[in-house]
């Protein structure tokens, strides 16, 4: 593979602005857990294979098991994932896939089943960083050390 230029270094004030979102992040209120399995699926259907190897042990670190992480793919058809978490995964689909999808009222109406307000925002801002990210690892084709 050709490799391309380490955008951080050439945008630092850039890089500085996305470490600022995920600290944020941190801040939300969201379980670290939930965090994970949102960059992870993103990363996956992004197919950034840098953020798909940092998110997946960032949620073994985060307590995720074996089963859940193998199946986060086809997270839909498992019973290995809460109503929760299953909103949060679906709003992270269709976000992902926004030309595809539109973010449907369906899935809008099932997150504030589950997330307050707050929660849905933070949640949503939680995804357009992963898909941020995704970009500068797919654009500048990072890979796992």
């Amino acid at each position: 593979m050709t490799t391309r230029i380490e955008w951080a270094k050439h945008a630092p004030e850039a890089y500085k602005a996305m470490v600022g979102l995920e600290q944020a992040m941190v801040k939300s209120g969201l379980e670290h857990s939930l965090l994970e399995l949102i960059r992870l699926r993103a990363s996956q259907i992004n197919g950034c294979a840098y953020c798909v190897n940092l998110h997946a042990n960032d949620a073994r670190k985060a307590g995720e098991t074996e089963a859940r992480l193998q199946t986060l793919s086809v997270w839909a058809d498992t019973t290995y994932f809460t109503p929760r978490e299953q909103a949060a995964l679906a709003w992270v689909e269709s976000l992902t896939r926004l030309p595809e999808k539109h973010a449907p009222q369906h899935q809008y109406d099932a997150l504030l089943e589950h997330f307050s307000e707050s929660e849905v925002v933070n949640l949503t801002l939680a995804i357009a960083t992963i898909n941020a990210w995704n970009r500068f690892g797919v654009g500048f084709a990072m890979v796992p050390a």
